[in-house]
């Protein structure tokens, strides 16, 4: 399976879709991480509806999706870049049973946060957990934000992340007033393991009769490399007392990244690396 983005247009409708399959990335994105299956399932899903939207990005920036719940799921965060590059991160208990969506999420919010390059403010928008399912959560954020219908079908396993992405445009009904009703319609009949088929070969399968234009698939990725010049920029903002204060009292500095899962170790010699003592000079 490849790791990719597939936009299509239904051509003699006013109707777009996309279909994402995440193979390597969506394992990599979990890799180390203890997640329950039920957890990894929902992650799976979020990282599947943020690489379709992060897709249509017309702007170089990032996009995250950020659920806070007060369920056993406490959290769990995708974000992508205009180079479809992924990072996620859930926090929940490692035993969580499976349970209904609502209940392991629990009340809470959908945050959408999109920040371009340019160091503008960043947009963001919030709705209220409103679903049965990670797919319909989504719908109704697609509904209060795009104001046009939108449908999802996701899926995730340990192996694959995958997703199909319906939107009905403002043109739909004039071009054919039963066009919409009867894509909703086909596309339900979805079975079990059909979204990680072939894209051609899904498409064909689900809309036999609908003429398709597939455009060039998008390559998705999962990046989220160590940067300890971030770190260490910022321990330099702590200031040389706080962070020999730290140093003397638990021997090392020790940050864990949450999101990238990786950690960032320094003993005392950072304090002589960060803050140079003056050079003396001689007269």
């Amino acid at each position: 399976m490849n790791d990719a983005v597939c936009s299509f247009l239904f051509e003699d409708l006013d109707i777009r879709g996309s279909l994402v399959q995440l193979g390597s990335a969506w394992r990599s994105l979990y890799a180390g991480r203890n997640y329950a299956p039920a957890t990894r399932q929902l992650l799976g899903e979020m990282a599947a509806v943020t690489a379709l939207l992060g897709s249509q990005m017309k702007s170089p920036g990032r996009l995250s999706f950020q659920i806070q719940g007060r369920g056993a799921i406490r959290l769990m965060l995708v974000d992508c870049n205009e180079q479809m590059q992924l990072r996620g991160v859930a926090k929940a208990p490692e035993d969580l049973q499976p349970a209904p969506v609502p209940q392991l999420l629990g009340d809470g919010k959908l945050v959408l946060t999109l920040q371009d390059k340019s160091g503008s403010q960043p947009y963001q928008s919030i709705v209220p957990l409103e679903g049965e399912t990670v797919a319909a959560i989504f719908e109704n954020h697609l509904q209060q934000s795009a104001q046009q219908p939108a449908r999802l079908w996701l899926s995730a396993d340990d192996v694959a992340a995958c997703g199909l992405f319906l939107q009905k445009l403002p043109q739909a009904d004039e071009r054919d007033a039963d066009g919409w009703n009867r894509i909703q319609i086909l596309a339900a009949t979805l079975q079990a393991g059909d979204l990680a088929l072939p894209p051609k070969t899904l498409l064909s399968r689900l809309f036999p009769e609908e003429t398709l234009r597939l455009f060039t698939p998008c390559a998705t990725s999962y990046h989220c490399p160590r940067d300890e010049a971030k770190v260490l920029d910022m321990l330099r903002a702590l200031g040389r007392e706080e962070l020999q204060a730290i140093i003397v009292e638990h021997g090392a500095v020790v940050i864990h990244d949450d999101i990238c899962n990786h950690e960032y170790r320094f003993g005392p010699d950072v304090i002589e690396q960060l803050f140079p003592a003056p050079v003396r000079t001689l007269h």
